[in-house]
Formats: structure tokens, sequence, C-alpha cells
């Protein structure tokens, strides 16, 4: 399997030294062959999905799987020809008359290892920002989403040569394998200890990563919120996909004189959004629905108040003890812990003790209190008033910090993060630079304040 791999690489390595600048006509083509075979094989991907599932929304599916990658490749390829040309920087007046700019070039080869929780999306939108930037592509999905995993494998080589995306299906020994090979950039999309092993084998080649690994994203409820409005958004980022989603709400902080009402808002938004297990995302595996079994459980042994409105629904443990395994870990499910705090200084010192989350959501119209999460609080995103829905504005750069992730793409900011923004110097024919040649004058260093 090595040498497969080796093989592959090379075949792009090569790819990418003969073409090293891709045209902008070259660039949106191969995007508009991306969104072709979503779009084309729409029904194929939602049957490879729920299959993955067991059961998942297909209505879910549109809107997260493919909505989402066809609306980023609309949006690159309408702005990629400005992302392209290079802009002109200041100089210093001693250089002048020379120029500067900066000009975008492609990296080379793009490693990219995508998630199972989101099997299509995740794994073709760093795809997006890494062709929109001229570069080749090696992709490799996840063992966990294994008939989506095969459908990209299937359907890739009928809209791509292997010099452009290749697809590497394998287990986690593959994964190792893939993340040692000299990539120009590696993205991971996955947990906080995959991610580590991920940066180590990178660094031995010295490979620059993007890292999205996700963590314990809070939703904060301010006292003046509309309550039954806040919960309605809560309940919905918590009930997307099962709640297997990076920045899905991982717990909720609410004033404690407010947590009676914040927990009957919640229930009717349970029973609103998630009346019965019909449409609901089941666990990927026997091995998640087990941990996620095992959570609950735990907190009912320790006598914590549970709600629950069913097996696939947001179930809510009011003030769990912290030592529990839903308060140490990411839940990645349906779990959802409301704690009461003091006030909402209590609620950022809290969210500031524990490591910096993809995403803080805050649900507050007071604009001090917003001035002070902006100001004292670090998180991947901060959304006020909502939840996901940042995920959708190709605008926005996305990713973590600290634990939660570094680096970030979507748009312009993924076309960078896989561009390497060259700096380019033009002197003039006629410059007083070369006057600063030795041997040095000392009246001269002395006029342009050297001296």
């Amino acid at each position: 399997m090595t040498r497969d791999l080796t093989g592959d690489f090379q075949t792009q390595r090569q790819a990418a030294d003969q073409m090293p600048y891709l045209t902008l006509t070259e660039r949106r083509d191969r995007l508009a062959r991306l969104a072709r075979m979503t779009k084309h094989h729409q029904l194929e991907i939602i049957r490879a999905i729920q299959t993955d599932f067991g059961q998942r929304s297909d209505v879910e599916i549109r809107i997260a799987e493919i909505s989402a990658v066809l609306h980023a490749i609309r949006h690159t390829r309408l702005h990629l020809w400005r992302w392209m040309r290079p802009w002109s920087v200041s100089i210093p007046w001693r250089l002048m008359p020379a120029r500067a700019r900066i000009a975008p070039q492609p990296l080379g080869v793009v490693g990219v290892m995508s998630p199972w929780n989101y099997p299509w999306s995740l794994a073709l939108m760093p795809i997006v920002d890494a062709f929109a930037a001229g570069n080749v592509v090696m992709l490799k999905p996840s063992e966990h989403s294994p008939a989506t995993s095969a459908l990209l494998q299937r359907l890739v080589p009928q809209y791509f040569t292997p010099e452009e995306l290749k697809v590497i299906e394998g287990d986690v020994e593959v994964a190792r394998l893939f993340s040692a090979l000299p990539f120009d950039h590696l993205v991971f999309t996955g947990s906080s200890a995959v991610g580590r092993q991920v940066a180590q084998a990178a660094a031995a080649n010295l490979t620059p990563t993007t890292l999205e690994l996700g963590g314990k994203s809070p939703a904060i409820v301010a006292g003046d919120a509309d309550f039954d409005k806040a919960a309605a958004d809560i309940i919905f980022g918590k009930g997307m996909n099962g709640g297997q989603t990076c920045i899905a709400p991982d717990y909720v902080l609410v004033e404690s004189r407010h947590i009676s009402a914040l927990i009957k808002a919640l229930s009717e938004a349970i029973q609103r959004q998630r009346p019965d297990d019909h449409a609901a995302t089941h666990a990927i595996n026997a091995a998640h629905q087990q941990r996620l079994d095992a959570m609950l459980q735990e907190a009912q042994d320790h006598s914590c108040r549970v709600i629950d409105h069913g097996a696939y629904a947001p179930a809510l443990i009011i003030d769990p003890h912290q030592g529990l395994q839903m308060m140490r870990e990411e839940i990645f499910g349906r779990c959802l812990p409301v704690i009461g705090v003091s006030d909402m200084s209590a609620a950022i010192r809290y969210v500031n003790a524990r490591p910096h989350p993809l995403a803080l959501y805050a649900f507050t119209n007071d604009k001090g209190l917003q001035q002070q999460l902006l100001q004292t609080t670090r998180s991947g995103a901060l959304v006020f008033n909502a939840t996901l829905l940042h995920h959708a504005v190709p605008s926005l750069p996305f990713g973590g910090i600290g634990e939660s992730g570094m680096g970030a793409y979507h748009g312009r900011h993924g076309f960078e993060r896989f561009s390497h923004l060259r700096g380019v110097f033009y002197q003039a024919k006629r410059s007083a630079s070369r006057m600063l040649y030795p041997p040095y004058r000392r009246w001269l260093i002395k006029l342009i304040g050297l001296g």
C-alpha cells in the first residue's frame, strides 16, 4: 500500500510541476465538473449517506451536503477572477520608484482527509478552495462512511483524471500513510486526538496543515433573549444530523433564575421540531451509539435530571456534574447539558476556563454584552442569535483556534489558504537605492535617516 500511495502522489506531483499555474478558465472548468458531479448524482449521494447512517433526513442531506457544495462552487467561480489578480502594495519612500506586488501562486499537491459526519460536503468543500487556487488534490475519505467513500471512488474518475483528483480509500493504516506523504498542504477534519497524530506525521515533512477539530461549542442565553426563539435555534443546531456536527451547540449556559423558563422553551422546541423518530438521523455506527448511551446513563446514575423526548431527539441534562464524560469530551450527539450560572460574567468565565471552541453562540441583543463577548472570549466563530448559519456564509473564514483547530478556509480565505502569496519586487530603471551600495557615503546615510 505504501508503494501505491507513493505512486499516486508522484503522479500528482508531476502534474503539478508540469502545470504550475492554471488559467482562470482551467480552474473554473474543474469547479464546474465538481458541481456537475454533485448535481447529477444527487439521488446516489442521498442513498449512500443514508446507507452509512442507517437513517438520515434526505432534506438535511440536500441542505448540508449537496446545496452547501453547489453554493460554495457558485460563489468561488463568480469571484475567482478577482482573487487571482496580483495586487500592489506600498513600499518605503527610500526604494521609490520601484514597485511591489503580491501574486497568488498554487502550492502544488493538496491532501484532504475528510470525516464521516458530513461525508460528501466536508470532502468536497476543501477541494473547491484547493481547485480555485490551482492545485491538484488527493482525497482520503473516512472509513466510517464506506458507502459514500465508495461512491466518491466510483464517480471521481468519471469527471477527473488521476492527475487532477485522486480518491484513496482505506482504513486507519492507510490514513496514517496518507498523512505522512509530503504534501504541499494537508487538510484534516476530525477529532482532536486524531488531529494531533496527523499534525505529527505531517511535521516530519514540514507539511503545513489546516486542522478542523471541533470541541465543545457553548450557547450562552442572556436574560434579555427571547427564550422561545433562542430555544428553537439551539434545538435546530443540536438536532441537525443527530448532533453529529462539529459546530453543534455542545452545552447551554443560562442564569440560574431563568433556567426553568429556558428548559420549558427547549422542551417545547424539541416537541415541535422532533415530534417523532421518523426523520431523525441515527448515530453513524453501533460504537458511537453505545458511547452516547453510556453518557446518558452515567448522568442518570449520578442523579442528574434528564429530560428525554425520544431515542433520537435532543436530551436535556440539567446541571450535570463537571466530572461526567459529557462535560469532559465533545458530545457529538443528542445530549444537551443545560447549566445554570449566577450571571453573564460567570458564563464568560466558564467558557474562558476551557479550551477555545470552534463556535460560540450567544443569544442577546444587549450591545454591551455583545461587545464584551467580542473582546473577552476566543473562538473560531462568534455567532449572535443563531446556530450553524455562519457556516453557510462563504465570505466568512471557517476554522478553529487552539484545541478546536488551526487555519481557516472557505471562499477567498480558502483560496489564500491553498495559495502561496508570493512577494514580487520590480526595481526601476533609475533608482536612488543603488547609491546605498558600498563604499558607503556618510553624508548619504545621514540624508536618508539611517545615521
